[in-house]
């Protein structure tokens, strides 16, 4: 059981609604000082709604909220902050054109005693001693856009610090950074939790969720379904309790093994500095694996696959025939498709429709010469197809902005935009992340039909686990150059490890 001190912050029969549908329903959560509570469920459970209201971002519907035993009812995140509760989120909220400082005292910036004038020393030495309080050695000078993301994520902890917060809620922190980076953050959530600060930890990685928490709640379609302290949760309860049913395994079997019909050759592709002599086939019905770390130049090399971003030598073959024009259109033409890491700033159009959205890549082909006009009917016609097929969740694709839906959602409209255009090459970088178990399988699914089908793909992910359990082959970069390959067959975590950090040389690239 969990203790029965009296709590720091207690929600109880909590509701929220939208547009008459429920997304919490009876939310009862206590949260002990000194702890860490994490906090699990598939996209659209209700984790990020719950989170905004305690952030000020949103107001409950019914129910109330007590923090240090008073009513705690915040109606903008400003008041949020002046009772010590600070929202960390995903999408870090810094301006990156202002100083580490500037971001820090945004919400108010000291005054010169009796003047009407910043107190810029004051800012300083303050913000210097809480970078040096978080092990942050950045000048206060710097602007936010020069930092790394794992940087960027301290000094928006840092101006926690300065509210003082008492509870800090972190959502998916570890989303954008480097294994060194989330070891980094773990060890201050640590130190911020040993402090007597409370925390709510959000991740879909449930083994750092594990790790952290000394309670775990979770949400399933709005509701609190279990909450209990970690030593009564395994992996497989936690996705039960998220999915609501037994998931067999993670990852689906293979439908059909890949044909021996090259779709993609890639030889002797470079880029001073980015990637040197990539040299790989794929072929059509494979899923091909990609892993490596963080600045290893996995991405650059899917760019420049798809024409984002140039390279200076070698070839790229598209069934046997040379890409000559490197860019997205002639990647297009080419029946090429490409899934970027960053679907809010580069794969959806955030502002509109999930209908719209779907149906971006494929216009040109609905369109009726010489006059370019669009045929509307089959367009949509065609998008509840894919919709279908991919099972989104949304009220309706023609009215609701794809903002509003879930993280597992919007990776499947971007998946959609791409089917509309009935591609042969699939170029999907990180395709599941910050997307929940039960989403994932989903995703599993489709690339696993898509492969079944024909389709070739270059699978990018840093989760060795889901590229063990879904791909043919797997390549493995280093310093922009591919290290390593391994077969099926071959798969051992150790081995692929060791190659991305340069410490096997046994087995010959290509």
């Amino acid at each position: 059981m969990i203790a029965m001190t009296a709590p720091l912050l207690t929600i109880e029969g909590v509701e929220k609604s939208f547009f008459g549908v429920s997304v919490l329903h009876n939310i009862n959560l206590t949260l002990q000082r000194g702890h860490i509570l994490g906090l699990i469920g598939e996209n659209g459970a209700g984790k990020s709604t719950l989170m905004n209201i305690l952030g000020g971002n949103l107001q409950a519907d019914g129910g109330h909220i007590l923090l240090e035993e008073a009513e705690y009812a915040p109606h903008n995140p400003a008041e949020a902050a002046r009772r010590g509760v600070a929202l960390i989120h995903q999408e870090l909220n810094l301006f990156t054109n202002l100083t580490v400082a500037e971001n820090i005292f945004i919400d108010g910036f000291p005054r010169l005693k009796g003047l009407p004038f910043i107190d810029q020393r004051a800012i300083k030495a303050r913000t210097r001693h809480l970078l040096s309080s978080i092990d942050l050695d950045v000048s206060p000078d710097v602007l936010v856009e020069k930092l790394p993301p794992g940087e960027r994520q301290l000094v928006e902890i840092a101006r926690a610090l300065q509210t003082d917060a008492k509870v800090m809620i972190f959502d998916e922190p570890t989303t954008s950074l480097t294994t060194r980076e989330t070891r980094r953050l773990f060890a201050l959530i640590e130190r911020l939790r040993a402090s007597g600060t409370s925390i709510i930890y959000i991740s879909h990685v449930l083994a750092d969720v594990y790790r952290l928490s000394d309670e775990i709640a979770v949400l399933r379609d709005g509701e609190l379904v279990a909450c209990e302290e970690k030593q009564q949760f395994t992996t497989a309860r936690m996705i039960s309790q998220m999915v609501g049913r037994n998931l067999e395994q993670l990852y689906p079997e293979r439908s059909a093994p890949p044909t021996d019909k090259v779709a993609l050759e890639v030889q002797g592709l470079s880029q001073a500095g980015m990637v040197e002599d990539i040299n790989f086939t794929l072929y059509k019905g494979e899923i091909l694996g990609l892993f490596g770390l963080m600045g290893s130049g996995r991405t650059e090399l899917a760019r420049m696959l798809f024409g984002l971003d140039l390279f200076t030598e070698g070839t790229v073959r598209v069934n046997d025939v040379l890409l000559q024009h490197n860019s997205p259109s002639a990647s297009i033409r080419q029946n090429i498709a490409f899934v970027t890491e960053n679907r809010r700033e580069e794969g959806l159009l955030m502002e509109s429709s999930v209908a719209e959205n779907i149906a971006l890549a494929a216009l040109p082909s609905f369109a009726l010469s010489p006059l370019q006009f669009i045929r509307e009917r089959r367009v949509r016609e065609r998008v509840q197809q894919v919709a279908s097929q991919l099972q989104i969740k949304s009220r309706s694709l023609e009215k609701q902005a794809v903002k509003s839906l879930s993280g597992g959602n919007q990776q499947k409209v971007v998946l959609g935009k791409w089917l509309m255009t009935e591609p042969g090459i699939f170029l999907l970088d990180e395709p599941t992340r910050g997307v929940d178990v039960g989403a994932k399988y989903e995703i599993y699914t489709i690339i696993d039909d898509l492969a079944a089908q024909g389709a070739a793909i270059l699978f990018i992910s840093s989760e060795i686990e889901e590229l063990m359990g879904l791909c043919d082959r797997i390549l493995v970069m280093r310093n922009g150059e591919i290290q390593a390959t391994f077969a099926r067959e071959a798969f051992e975590q150790e081995k692929i490890l060791l190659a991305a950090f340069g410490e096997d040389e046994t087995h010959e690239p290509h």
